[in-house]
């Protein structure tokens, strides 16, 4: 089933489109990230880097709805090919920024990206039902957030050592413009979908389409819990990987290398589990592997932070290859494989279960609706591992506990409230 998507026109270009489309995204953002930290203070730069997630987040509160009304009003390949047509003139503004070292310009383009993201969000998902088989659901959304995650954190390798490196921004901004074409040429082959709601009305009160949205929601029980399920995976996710930054530099006096090595781990670790997912679904909606991921999310980020936390032996300033051949690199690799790949049987599931309940005709909205509640749950446990470390004294090690333990309660919830949903 996955070389028939991966070659077929009713998958792959969709596929490629949002692979290119998240890398430019995570490319801008850590390419900027690296500008404010290697031109700036550290004073400065902490403040900035904290302002840069935000503003490319910002976006999907304000605008999800009127994504998802659009998608479900119009032609979902159409509004895709004038967003990203779009995205090539925003890419070629950021590439204008990277030349000149300007700070303000590069937040002005993220901004952008930010909000052609959260309108193509609903699409990105929502397209799917429209041109796969339902048994071809689960695989379809398990190769979408493998490729997303491999372009995350592609991108966040290149972002960091061009920017950090490129003096001129000739390299980044090459790569942005020519990421940004290939995109929008994805999404020319893109089949049409039709309109799945045509006498829908598109408000221009986005602040009304999204309170709407998630009162929608809120009315389905299965695409309420089902989408509570889904954003505790992005805020786990979002936590862990910000405290994973901080743990290799403090706790671990590790380099940027042994940063990167511990995303590639991580990245690898969640498409296995992605795929393992697509794979035990047997082409059907089947949501006890998602009970099983949250399990292991918890487990293995307890021992993770539980190592860290009361271990004397923990190696310090030692390059990967090193690290990893230290009984405690190779605990603290097994752990961080384990969380992500159960991460992955996690969402996988259950993003599917959500795709499948909403209606064609309001599809595009509910994911819409998700998006909405995905970004406030990311943001509160930004804020809240942010205040934990900076207020009550927490350490990287010690967050990481607390989340685990958090994780094990979800997953109980998970058993009890989301699992009879799929009988």
């Amino acid at each position: 089933m996955l070389t028939d998507l991966l070659t077929s026109r009713r998958f792959s270009p969709l596929f490629w489109c949002q692979f290119f489309s998240a890398f430019n995204d995570n490319l801008l953002k850590n390419g900027l990230i690296a500008l404010i930290v290697f031109g700036l203070g550290a004073e400065q730069a902490g403040g900035l880097v904290q302002i840069a997630g935000a503003v490319l987040i910002l976006p999907f509160f304000f605008l999800s709805g009127l994504g998802g009304e659009m998608a479900d009003r119009y032609d979902k390949a159409l509004i895709t090919q004038r967003l990203k047509l779009a995205e090539i003139a925003v890419a070629a503004l950021a590439a204008f920024g990277f030349m000149l070292q300007s700070i303000p310009l590069l937040m002005a383009t993220l901004a952008g990206f930010g909000v052609i993201a959260a309108l193509f969000g609903p699409i990105k998902y929502g397209i799917l039902p429209d041109h796969l088989k339902p048994s071809e659901i689960p695989t379809g959304n398990a190769l979408i957030e493998g490729a997303t995650f491999i372009a995350i954190l592609s991108a966040t390798v290149l972002g960091t050592k061009v920017a950090a490196n490129d003096r001129s921004g000739v390299w980044i901004a090459t790569l942005m413009i020519g990421f940004a074409i290939l995109c929008w040429l994805s999404s020319l082959r893109i089949p049409k979908t039709g309109e799945g709601a045509p006498h829908l009305k598109v408000r221009r009160n986005i602040v009304a389409s999204t309170v709407s949205l998630v009162q929608d929601l809120k009315r389905d029980r299965r695409l309420w819990r089902g989408t509570l399920a889904a954003s505790w995976f992005w805020l786990f996710g979002a936590v862990v990987l910000a405290l994973l930054a901080t743990l290799v530099r403090n706790r671990l006096g590790g380099t940027e290398d042994l940063y990167i090595a511990c995303l590639v781990i991580f990245t690898i670790a969640v498409a296995i589990g992605s795929m393992l997912a697509a794979w035990l679904a047997h082409g059907r909606i089947r949501l006890g592997p998602a009970a099983v991921g949250a399990l292991l999310m918890g487990v293995f980020t307890l021992d993770l932070g539980g190592s860290i936390l009361f271990s004397s032996g923990v190696p310090i300033a030692l390059p990967p290859e090193q690290f990893f051949l230290n009984p405690f690199g190779l605990r603290l690799a097994i752990d961080l494989a384990g969380l992500a790949l159960g991460g992955g049987l996690f969402i996988v599931p259950i993003f599917a279960a959500v795709q499948v309940w909403a209606g064609e005709d309001r599809r595009a909205r509910v994911i819409a609706g998700n998006n909405v509640i995905n970004a406030l749950f990311i943001v509160v446990g930004a804020v809240g591992a942010g205040l934990l470390q900076s207020l009550a004294g927490f350490d990287e090690a010690s967050v990481l506990v607390l989340l685990a333990l958090g994780n094990l309660i979800a997953a109980a919830l998970v058993l009890k409230f989301v699992l009879p949903l799929a009988r």
